[in-house]
């Protein structure tokens, strides 16, 4: 149902839209962002092309934010930012005005493989433009403090992306991937898995941030899976953009988002961006995957439930953003689909949800952020799930005020030292936030669409990052996090947001930290050289310390690894 919805308001707008250039999306990855959100701290004024809180980002305006800095005289830049700026530019060499650019020094076999830095292959003329690209990413090293000593990670994929009649444009990532776990990520992952309720084996997910998953080589520390993105976008007019496909999407500036995170497996979605002036609204409408103990599985289907969300950003002044959220997951019976009430894009949610008489699960956020001086940016998020007024302030925990924050800061520059670059970052969310009982938990295939440590927990990330020379990267990241776990799975204290919070044992009394109280301590250490254009050679150190009330569950694992990666981000698996 929802896919016919989707396909026939796709068929009707691409029938109207006029014929102007557009724009696929640079991949979400956290080390290509950084970069991003640092050129627009220095910039000193927020980017005209895009409004970075609502990321992925389109490739036009990454090129636009580029040129913007060159032609600042005023700003200045080092030898490694010169060298950033060109790799951005080279990345997305088809919104340089300058012709040729991006050529490569050393194109192969007759100036056709290669001819661009950043393309394997690449074909340009006024009616079809693409780019296609191979991508791996082998990963091997050591594991202690567990069952696993072996860890590894071996990808082999391509990316491919352009346009046709440079009015709909397409992007294409399809990788298959073979991976040894470590101890503690087969803990995390058996954690969500054993809420898939009735759900069938062979849809349990066995890799954080992936979906269907199959065991490798019948090795419980191996799994087998494909990863798959795919999205046609095209302009139905000046400021009104569609994108239609299989992806994740981010909100916020943070290392995490209490809003809507890329920590879930991507989904199917439709999205509609308009941007006017200082103004940028953004509607989702979104099928998920249910794995819940609440749901009905067949042997064919996993059941889908749905999300509707939209996100308006404003720019207040050159230097203040702030942005309203609301989002609202559905359930239905088996065959009724999609609710198309959820369609009207400028309708407040939770007013549908109560015309209706329905027990969606609707939450409401914030988000803001103020770059200043050149040289910090603040930012924040507000997620509510549900509040009880008369209870807010009494102070008894009472259950129903479920919410999140998160505050950060990026310094760039710290202490006038060039490249090296420093972000705070506290989240925090009370329990029973994100979790429903109808089975609308905010979640996709059993994985938070928020922050993947779910609800009942706080966290505070330090995160360091240098570049001392062109091509290489030094990435540092501490994090320390606080949560309440159940004693026994007849206990919810709030921290999985997958059951029923009608399962609870009273109604107050619940505070950040309730139940067997639980504490980790995150290290991690990674150096990057990039041999050539986005081909990195990755040295990486982890360290994780889990501290339970209970002594007997205590852990130290740690990690050592080496790769080789192109095209490829740097999967990060850090909870």
């Amino acid at each position: 149902m929802l896919r016919k919805h989707f396909l026939l308001v796709l068929f009707i707008l691409s029938s109207a839209s006029h014929l102007l250039a557009q724009s696929v999306y640079a991949p979400l990855n956290q080390d290509y962002y950084h970069l991003i959100d640092r050129f627009e701290i220095k910039l000193g004024h927020f980017a005209d092309g895009f409004h970075s809180s609502a990321k992925p980002l389109s490739r036009k305006g990454i090129v636009q934010l580029v040129d913007s800095i060159i032609a600042d005289k005023s700003i200045p830049l080092n030898e490694q930012e010169f060298f950033n700026l060109r790799y951005l530019k080279n990345d997305n060499w088809e919104w340089a005005s300058e012709k040729n650019y991006g050529n490569s020094e050393k194109p192969l076999w007759g100036k056709t493989i290669y001819q661009k830095a950043s393309d394997a292959y690449a074909y340009r003329d006024k009616d079809f433009e693409i780019h296609a690209s191979p991508v791996f990413n082998f990963d091997i090293g050591s594991a202690s403090g567990g069952n696993q000593s072996t860890v590894s990670l071996n990808t082999r994929g391509v990316e491919i992306r352009g346009s046709v009649n440079q009015k709909v444009a397409f992007y294409t990532f399809l990788a298959d991937n073979q991976s040894l776990i470590p101890d503690y990520v087969k803990n995390f992952v058996d954690d969500y898995n054993k809420n898939a309720g009735a759900s069938p084996a062979r849809f349990v997910p066995g890799m954080p941030s992936e979906g269907y998953t199959k065991r490798f080589k019948e090795d419980p520390y191996g799994t087998d899976f494909i990863s798959s993105r795919a999205y046609i976008v095209f302009q139905a007019s000046k400021n009104i953009q569609f994108q239609f496909g299989h992806d994740r999407n981010f909100i916020g500036t943070g290392f995490r988002s209490m809003l809507l995170s890329d920590n879930a497996p991507p989904y199917l979605f439709l999205k509609i961006n308009t941007r006017i002036g200082r103004f940028q609204y953004q509607n989702l409408f979104a099928q998920l995957k249910n794995a819940s103990p609440d749901t009905t599985f067949t042997s064919k289907n996993l059941p889908s439930k749905y999300m509707a969300a939209h996100h308006i950003s404003i720019n207040l002044s050159k230097k203040i953003n702030i942005g309203l959220f609301e989002s609202v997951i559905l359930t239905r019976k088996a065959g009724e689909g999609f609710d198309i009430n959820y369609l009207n894009p400028v309708i407040f949610y939770r007013s549908i949800e109560s015309f209706a008489g329905s027990t969606d699960n609707a939450l409401i956020g914030f988000d803001i952020k103020a770059n200043l001086a050149r040289r910090m940016s603040l930012y924040g998020q507000v997620m509510v799930d549900e509040l009880y007024g008369r209870e807010l302030f009494t102070g008894n925990g009472f259950w129903t005020n479920k919410f999140g924050f998160q505050a950060g800061v990026k310094f760039i520059n710290l202490l006038g030292i060039e490249n090296l670059d420093w972000q705070s970052e506290f989240n925090a969310a009370r329990p029973f936030t994100y979790s429903h009982n109808t089975g609308a938990h905010y979640s996709h295939y059993s994985q938070a669409l928020a922050h993947p440590l779910g609800a009942n927990f706080t966290e505070w990330s330090h995160i360091v990052r240098f570049q001392p020379t062109n091509r290489l990267n030094l990435s540092g990241k501490l994090i320390w996090a606080n949560f309440g776990e159940d004693t026994n799975s007849g206990d919810n204290v709030g921290k999985d947001i997958l059951k029923d919070y009608d399962t609870r044992k009273q109604n107050g009394g619940f505070f950040v930290g309730n139940g067997r109280n639980t504490g980790t301590t995150i290290i991690d250490l990674r150096a990057s050289f990039q041999l050539k254009h986005n081909l990195f050679i990755d040295a990486h150190y982890f360290s994780r310390n889990y501290e339970s009330a209970k002594a007997n569950l205590n852990t130290n694992a740690s990690i050592f690894s080496v790769g080789l990666r192109l095209n490829s981000a740097y999967r990060q698996m850090i909870f």
